[in-house]
C-alpha cells in the first residue's frame, strides 16, 4: 500500500497497478444507485430542524419501508440522543435499509484502538460505520496540525480497524474536490488508503458546496478511474446546484449518492433526496429505490417535514403542490389535449397531482378542467363557461386570488352553473371597540336572512373578526345546527395588496376552515379588512351548506 501512496504522490501517470485497473472496470459498469439518507444526522444540522428520538426511529422506519439503502442514524457519544436511538434501531428489524453509525477518523498520534470516539463507533452495533478524514492539506496542516502522511495512516488504521471488527465502512471524503483542486496527487493518496485499507466505498464530499457541476464531474471521473473501490457522491447546496453536482457524479461512475430528504443540512442545505431519487429512476434510467415506492415519495416527503414541524414548500421539485400547477390560459389548453405537452412526467409517478390553477390569466380550459377536478359536469360547450371566467376576471382585479382558495371557487361554479339560491343572506352587520378598565372589548351584531327567517344575534371577541365569527355562528346555527356543529376557523392570513395606500389599502383575507374531516379555503377582498373578512367567512359557510 506505501508504494501505492508514494506513486500517488509523486506521479500518477507513471503507476501501473491492479488496483487501479479495478477501479477503471468498475467504472465500465453500469451499477444499481445506492441511496444513502443523512436527515437524521446532517440533516438535524439544518437551522430550525430538530428530532427527538422518537422522531428520528419514525423516520428511520418510514424511509426503511421506503427503501432506501442506508440511513445514517448520528454521532455516537455526541449526545444522548443519538445513544439512545442507536440503542433503539439495534432492537428493530430492518426491512431494506442498513443503520450507519457516524464518525472520524482516529486522533493523531494515538493508536485507533485507544481512540474512545472509535469505541463508539463500534458500541454502536451498527452494521455500517460511516468515518470522515481529510483531504485538503490545508485541514491536515492548519486545522488537524498533523502531517501529510499521518493523516493518511489516520484514514488507513481506522478503516482497517472498522473492518477488523466486522463492520461495512463507508469513507466521506471530507473536502474532497476543494482538497483535489489544490493538491490532486495528495487527494488522491488519501481516497485510495481508504480503499486499500478496505473501505467498501469512498465517498467524495463538496464539503463546502461551492463547486460547479463541470468539476463535480471531471474530479468524480478521476476518482473512478483510479480508486479500487466504489465511489459515491456527497453534495451541498450553497451556490444551488447541489443535485445537479450529485447527477453529474453518477453520470460519470459514482454508485452512491447521499443526501437529505427535502435537502434539509447546514447552512443551505444538502442535496435534496426528493429531486435525486426520481431523477435517478425516471429520467437516467437507473434503478435505485423500489419501482413500487416512487409513487409515496410526496406523501414521504410531507411526512418529513410534518415530523420537523416545518409547512411543506409548495415550490420544490417533483413533489410541492406546485410542481404541476398550470396557471396560464394557452398552457392549460394544451394539457387538455396532451398532459405531456407541458409536463415531464406524469404526475402521479412520484404521488403528485396535476393542479389547475385559477386567476385573471386564466382561459376557457383552465375553468373545465379546474371545474372537473372539483367534480363539476362541465366542458368546453357549456355556455356558463364565459359568464364564470368574466366574473373571475372581474374579482381578481379587485384583489380577489383563487389559487389557495378553492372553496370560494367551487362556489362560484356551483352558483354560476346551477342557478342556486344562497342558503342565506347577511342582511346587516355592526362591529364596535370599546375599552374597560385596560380591557378592549369587541363586540359585533348581525342580520341573517334564511328564507322568510331573520336572526339578529349578538356576540363578543378577542377582535372584531372574531366577534363577528361568533356572531355569525350563533345566527346559523339556528337554521343548521347539523351542519355546522362542527365547523371550526382554523387559519386567518390578511394581505395587504398595496401599500402606498396606507391604512387604506386594499386587504385580502385567506381563511381555512374545517369541521374536522374535511379542510377548505376561501377568500374575501376590500377595502375595509371587516367587509373583507366577512366575504371570507360568508363563503367557508356557504361552502359547508352548499356542497355536495
Amino acid at each position: 500500500m506505501k508504494t501505492l501512496i508514494l506513486a500517488l504522490i509523486y506521479g500518477l501517470e507513471e503507476l501501473d497497478c491492479p488496483a487501479f485497473d479495478k477501479g477503471r472496470s468498475m467504472a465500465k459498469k453500469k451499477p444499481e444507485i445506492e441511496i444513502y439518507d443523512t436527515t437524521l444526522r446532517d440533516g438535524t444540522q439544518g437551522e430550525g430542524i430538530n428530532f427527538s428520538v422518537a422522531d428520528k426511529i419514525r423516520l428511520a422506519e418510514r424511509f426503511d419501508a421506503f427503501g432506501i439503502h442506508y440511513i445514517e442514524g448520528g454521532w455516537p457519544g455526541s449526545n444522548p440522543r443519538d445513544i439512545e436511538f442507536f440503542q433503539q434501531a439495534a432492537k428493530k428489524r430492518w426491512k431494506n435499509s442498513k443503520i450507519a453509525a457516524f464518525g472520524s477518523t482516529r486522533r493523531k498520534k494515538i493508536a485507533v484502538e485507544e481512540d474512545a470516539q472509535v469505541k463508539l463507533l463500534i458500541d454502536a452495533k451498527t452494521p455500517v460505520v460511516t468515518i470522515f478524514g481529510k483531504t485538503w492539506l490545508l485541514h491536515v496542516q492548519k486545522v488537524l496540525r498533523t502531517t501529510a502522511d499521518e493523516n493518511i495512516a489516520m484514514i488507513a488504521d481506522t478503516v482497517a480497524y472498522l473492518k477488523a471488527n466486522g463492520r461495512q465502512v463507508i469513507y466521506d471524503a471530507e473536502h474532497a474536490f476543494d482538497g483535489y483542486k489544490d493538491n490532486g496527487k495528495y487527494a488522491m493518496a488519501t481516497w485510495v488508503a481508504a480503499a486499500e485499507a478496505g473501505a467498501d466505498c469512498v465517498v467524495l464530499c463538496d464539503t463546502n458546496g461551492g463547486c460547479l457541476p463541470s468539476e463535480i464531474r471531471r474530479i468524480t471521473e478521476e476518482a473512478v478511474k483510479n480508486v479500487p473501490t466504489r465511489v459515491g457522491i456527497h453534495t451541498h447546496n450553497d451556490i444551488g446546484v447541489g443535485v445537479a453536482n450529485a447527477l453529474e457524479a453518477l453520470e460519470v461512475g459514482a454508485v452512491q449518492v447521499q443526501g437529505t430528504m427535502n435537502g434539509f443540512g447546514e447552512r443551505t442545505g444538502n442535496c435534496s433526496l426528493t429531486s435525486v431519487i426520481p431523477n435517478v429512476a425516471l429520467k437516467m434510467n437507473k434503478t435505485c429505490v423500489p419501482a413500487a415506492s416512487l409513487p409515496k415519495l410526496s406523501e414521504l416527503s410531507q411526512f418529513v417535514d410534518e415530523i420537523a414541524n416545518l409547512r411543506h414548500d409548495t415550490r420544490m421539485p417533483w413533489v410541492g403542490a406546485t410542481a404541476f400547477a398550470h396557471k396560464g390560459g394557452m398552457h392549460v389548453n394544451a394539457v387538455q389535449k396532451v398532459a405531456h405537452s407541458f409536463e415531464h412526467i406524469n404526475p402521479e409517478a412520484i404521488g403528485n397531482r396535476r393542479r389547475i390553477l385559477m386567476s385573471d390569466l386564466a382561459g376557457r380550459s383552465n375553468i373545465v378542467m379546474k371545474a372537473q377536478e372539483m367534480g363539476f359536469e362541465i366542458d368546453n360547450d357549456t355556455p356558463e363557461l364565459k359568464q364564470i371566467l368574466q366574473r373571475i376576471k372581474e374579482l381578481e382585479h379587485e384583489g380577489y386570488e383563487f389559487e389557495a382558495a378553492e372553496a370560494s371557487m367551487a362556489l362560484l361554479i356551483q352558483k354560476t352553473l346551477k342557478h342556486q339560491a344562497l342558503p342565506f343572506n347577511v342582511d346587516s352587520y355592526h362591529v364596535s371597540m370599546r375599552k374597560e378598565n385596560d380591557f378592549a372589548i369587541c363586540q359585533a351584531t348581525i342580520k341573517v336572512r334564511v328564507g322568510d327567517e331573520v336572526e339578529h344575534t349578538v356576540d363578543e371577541g378577542d377582535g372584531p373578526v372574531n366577534a363577528l365569527d361568533g356572531a355569525m355562528r350563533k345566527a346559523l346555527r339556528k337554521f343548521f345546527p347539523r351542519q355546522l356543529k362542527q365547523v371550526r376557523l382554523t387559519d386567518y392570513k390578511v394581505r395587504i395588496l398595496d401599500s402606498s395606500g396606507g391604512t387604506a389599502a386594499k386587504t385580502r383575507v385567506f381563511i381555512e376552515s374545517s369541521d374536522g374531516k374535511e379542510s377548505w379555503s376561501t377568500v374575501g377582498a376590500h377595502d375595509n379588512i371587516i367587509e373583507a373578512s366577512l366575504r371570507a367567512l360568508v363563503d367557508s359557510f356557504e361552502y359547508r351548506l352548499m356542497r355536495k
